[in-house]
């Protein structure tokens, strides 16, 4: 693709970046197979292509509209174009610069600008998130009627696992705590810590660290989402240098942003060595198991049949390997099929809330595969698409990994009897 790059533009990072992303492209319109908005739409303004030539045309000098805007906002960024470009397009990285030159250009009504801040002050902040849940909690009851769809944006309220016992291990992992999870999601890193201490690994939440600054990337704030890294690389720091072995990541997610930390801080001189070795260190929780010895855990599933949903981030993201699947069929689970597998299911993070209509109908598609072959439970491994699946699906949906405590199973098996 041969670009026209304005000057104010040309020679800045973001100008640099984006014409060495561009030029990648050869129009081809692979991506459009696995776009699953251009699926859902058919516009070509509604998928990577068409997306791709927006964020062009801004870029050299034409004026973005709230159109512009709005097809840039429906993007999923699941990455699954990427995945099939035969060029190696970074369309991520492309979408992202994309959208902070568009938001600083047209101001949104009042109303988004408002949710969005909200997003990003709240959501982001595990103190303030909770005390949020914990209200809604107290106001679930009474809404009915109009007020009934927020009913279902609200995670329920969660028996607690409790963590293993600190103990002595020879073996130190760091586990990412993030800013969600430990309030919707609560026993998803308590059943990881318990598996590892098993396995002889002491899994830690360092205190410090919070959201790994996806939110703030995808909502056109990336100097924020830069400082959230900067925040979490400080408190695993130390730990590091004692020898962890690794960042665990529960929640995929937060995993595709924490294993770019390298790149997002790659022109910081204080931090740009340190985040590359993070990165390095991330590695989703199926693949740290996967390299473990688990026969130990004996035949947990039973046959029992398990729909599992992957999600988009570790399906696509570079840094992220998933073998979810084998570990499930080596523990006695049924795996059943699910088609389409590689369609997101419309939770993306924030994206379920600023797209709700979109987010629904990609989720009842998604629903409607996982369902097909009649599992007693669904199982994922990022607590987005673990909320946003639930609130609708007519089975348990599970982080995958609770699978593998036998007292987990006790309330799937009830709730499938």
């Amino acid at each position: 693709m041969q670009t026209s790059i304005i000057d104010a533009l040309r020679d800045t990072e973001d100008g640099r970046e984006a014409d060495r992303i561009l030029r990648a492209c050869t129009h081809c319109g692979f991506c459009t197979a696995t776009c699953p908005t251009y699926q859902l739409l058919g516009d070509e303004r509604d998928g990577p292509r068409g997306r791709i030539y927006l964020i062009k045309q801004v870029l050299e000098g034409e004026t973005p509209t709230e159109k512009t805007q709005l097809h840039l906002d429906r993007c999923l960024t699941c990455r699954a174009c990427e995945t099939t470009c035969p060029s190696g397009v970074e369309y991520a990285k492309l979408a992202d610069i994309g959208r902070d030159l568009v938001d600083r250009q047209v101001e949104r009504p009042a109303r988004e600008r408002w949710l969005r801040w909200l997003l990003r002050h709240v959501v982001a902040y595990r103190r303030r998130f909770a005390v949020v849940h914990a209200l809604g909690q107290i106001a679930r009851p009474f809404l009915v009627g109009r007020l009934a769809p927020l009913r279902q944006k609200l995670p329920p309220r969660r028996p607690r696992v409790e963590w293993p016992q600190a103990s002595e291990r020879s073996r130190l992992m760091i586990v990412h705590d993030g800013c969600v999870q430990p309030v919707a999601t609560p026993n998803t890193n308590a059943h990881a810590a318990r598996i590892l201490d098993q396995l002889g690994i002491r899994l830690v939440a360092a205190s410090g660290a919070g959201c790994c600054g996806a939110l703030s990337q995808h909502l056109a704030h990336r100097a924020e989402a830069h400082d959230f890294a900067r925040a979490n690389i400080d408190a695993w720091w130390p730990y590091i240098e004692r020898g962890a072995e690794a960042i665990v990541i529960t929640a995929s997610g937060c995993g595709a942003s924490i294993t770019e930390y390298g790149y997002m801080l790659r022109n910081d001189p204080a931090y740009a060595e340190k985040a590359a070795r993070v990165s390095e260190l991330a590695r989703d929780l199926s693949d740290v198991l996967a390299d473990e010895d688990l026969s130990a855990l004996g035949d947990i599933g039973g046959g029992r049949r398990v729909a599992y949903h992957p999600p988009c981030t570790l399906q696509n993201a570079p840094g992220l390997h998933d073998k979810i699947g084998v570990i499930l069929a080596g523990a006695g689970y049924k795996l059943t099929h699910v088609s389409n597998a590689h369609l997101c299911c419309g939770s993306a993070g924030s994206y379920s809330i600023l797209q709700p209509e979109i987010a629904n109908q990609l989720r009842a598609d998604k629903l409607s595969s996982l369902g097909a072959d009649n599992p007693e439970v669904i199982v994922t491994a990022n607590v987005g698409c673990q909320l946003h699946l639930e609130a609708a699906a007519g089975v348990p949906v599970r982080h995958w990994i609770e699978l593998l405590e036998p007292e987990a199973l006790k309330p799937v098996r009830a709730a499938a009897a």
